[in-house]
C-alpha cells in the first residue's frame, strides 16, 4: 500500500500545482493556468470508467488479475503521458495540454485500482492502518513531485524534471508486479445486456436500495459539500497565489511541499488514529470543521507577504489539519461499498467528494482576479456552514457504524 499510495501520489501535482509554475514561467494568464491545471478535474469524473475494472480484464495484463492488471496498464500510461509532456512543453500548448489530460486519466485510473484493492485486501477495521500507510506512501511522493520538482527547477528545464518524475514510477511498478492480488469473487455475465447491467445500473441501484432514497440523497448531498473547501485549493490557484505574495520556488517547495508534507503526515496518522479510537463518523465531524476553516488563515498571509513564519505557521495549520481529515474520508467512504461492485462504487462516493471543490477551482483564477485571493478563500470556506447542518441531521442514521464495522455492507 505505501508504494501504490506513492503510485497515486506521484501524478496528481504534476498535472495541478506543479504544472501551475511551469505555466506561470510561459507568461500564460492567471485564469488560462487555474483551468489548464484543473486537468485533475479527470479524478473527479473516474466513475465514469470505474465498471471495466469491475468487470473486464485488461488484455496483455489479465494474468496479474482484475487490480493489478489494470494497475499495470495505467502506471504505464502515466510514465508515456509525462514523457510526452515532458517533449512537447508549454511551447505547443494545445497538445501539452493532450498529454496533461492523458497523465490525468492514467492517474485516476491508478486510483480505482488502488482503492478496490485496498478494500478487497482487508477488512474494514483494518482499513485505518492501510489508509495511512497509503497516505504515507501518497505524501511522499508529493514531496518528490512538489518540493524536488519545484528544487529541480531552479536548476534544469522544466522538461528534464518531468522526465525525472516519469522515472521514478519505475518503483511502484515494481511494486505492483511482486504485490499479492485480492481474493474476490465476481459475476461474469454471459450476454452484453448482463454485462451493461451488473457494470453500471446495480452499482448505482444497490447504493439506493441499501439505504433508500431519502437517506441516500441527504448522504449524497453531504459527500458533495464536505471536502469543497480542500479541493478549492488543490489545483492552478495556490502556485501563482504563493509566487504573489513574493516567494521563491525554493522556498516553496520547502516550506510548502517538504515541511508541509511531513506535518501532513503527522495529521494522517492522528486522523488513523482517531478512527481506531472513535470510529470513522465521530472523527469526520472533528476534521471537517478543522479543515474547513483552516482556508481562513491565508488571510494572514495576505496581511504578511513574504513573512517566511506566518507562511510556515499556515501550512503547518493547513495540511496538520488536511492530513487529519483523510482516513475518517477514506473510512467511511469504504463502509458506504459493497464489495460486490468496489470499483464502481467507491470511484463514484470519491468522485463526488471532489468534484464541487474541483470546479470552483477551475474558476478560482477569474474568481481571483475578479474579487482578490483573499475573497476567494472566504467563499471556498463557506461550505463547512451546510455541510455542518446534514452532519447534525445524519447523525442518528451513522452513529452506529462507528461500533458496528461491517466490513461488507453487502445487505
Amino acid at each position: 500500500m505505501f508504494l501504490f499510495g506513492f503510485s497515486s501520489g506521484l501524478p496528481f501535482l504534476l498535472v495541478a500545482g506543479t504544472l501551475a509554475y511551469w505555466l506561470k514561467e510561459n507568461d500564460i494568464q492567471l485564469k488560462d493556468i487555474t483551468m489548464i491545471a484543473s486537468a485533475g478535474m479527470t479524478y473527479a469524473f473516474k466513475f465514469l470508467w470505474a465498471p471495466l475494472l469491475d468487470h473486464w480484464r485488461m488484455p496483455g495484463f489479465a494474468q496479474l488479475g482484475q487490480r493489478r492488471g489494470w494497475l499495470l496498464f495505467a502506471q504505464i500510461g502515466v510514465v508515456i503521458g509525462l514523457i510526452a509532456m515532458a517533449a512537447l512543453t508549454p511551447m505547443h500548448l494545445y497538445a501539452f495540454v493532450a498529454a496533461t489530460l492523458v497523465v490525468a486519466f492514467f492517474g485516476a485510473t491508478q486510483d480505482i485500482a488502488v482503492d478496490a484493492y485496498r478494500i478487497e485486501i482487508a477488512p474494514l477495521d483494518a482499513q485505518g492502518a492501510l489508509v495511512a500507510t497509503y497516505s504515507l506512501g501518497y505524501r511522499i511522493a508529493l514531496i518528490l513531485s512538489g518540493a524536488l520538482a519545484l528544487i529541480l527547477a531552479d536548476h534544469l528545464p522544466w522538461s528534464w524534471v518531468y522526465l525525472v518524475m516519469a522515472a521514478a514510477m519505475i518503483i511502484p511498478i515494481l511494486g505492483n508486479l511482486y504485490a499479492r492480488e485480492p481474493i474476490a469473487e465476481r459475476l461474469l455475465p454471459a450476454r452484453w445486456s448482463d454485462a451493461m447491467r451488473l457494470a453500471i445500473i446495480d452499482p448505482f441501484a444497490d447504493f439506493f436500495r441499501r439505504y433508500g432514497w431519502h437517506l441516500a440523497g441527504a448522504t449524497l448531498l453531504f459527500i458533495l459539500l464536505f471536502k469543497i473547501p480542500e479541493q478549492a485549493t488543490v489545483g492552478g490557484i495556490m502556485s501563482p497565489f504563493y509566487r504573489d505574495m513574493g516567494f521563491s520556488k525554493t522556498e516553496i517547495g520547502a516550506v510548502t511541499k517538504i515541511y508541509g508534507v511531513w506535518i501532513g503526515i503527522v495529521g494522517v496518522f492522528l486522523g488513523g488514529a482517531a478512527v481506531a479510537r472513535w470510529g470513522a463518523w465521530r472523527s469526520l465531524c472533528a476534521s471537517i470543521i478543522l479543515c474547513g476553516s483552516s482556508n481562513l488563515l491565508y488571510l494572514c498571509l495576505i496581511a504578511h507577504p513574504g513573512d517566511l513564519m506566518v507562511l510556515t505557521a499556515v501550512i503547518s495549520c493547513e495540511n496538520l489539519t488536511l492530513g487529519f481529515l483523510g482516513p475518517p474520508t477514506v473510512a467511511f467512504l469504504s463502509s458506504l461499498v459493497n464489495r460486490k461492485h468496489t470499483a464502481t462504487q467507491y470511484a463514484l462516493l470519491s468522485s463526488m467528494v471532489n468534484l464541487p471543490g474541483k470546479v470552483l477551482g477551475f474558476f478560482a483564477g477569474g474568481i481571483a482576479a475578479a474579487t482578490g485571493y483573499g475573497m476567494y478563500f472566504i467563499i471556498t470556506v463557506l461550505a463547512v456552514v451546510p455541510t455542518a447542518a446534514l452532519f447534525i441531521y445524519l447523525w442518528p442514521h451513522f452513529r452506529g457504524l462507528d461500533a458496528a464495522d461491517k466490513p461488507a455492507r453487502e445487505v
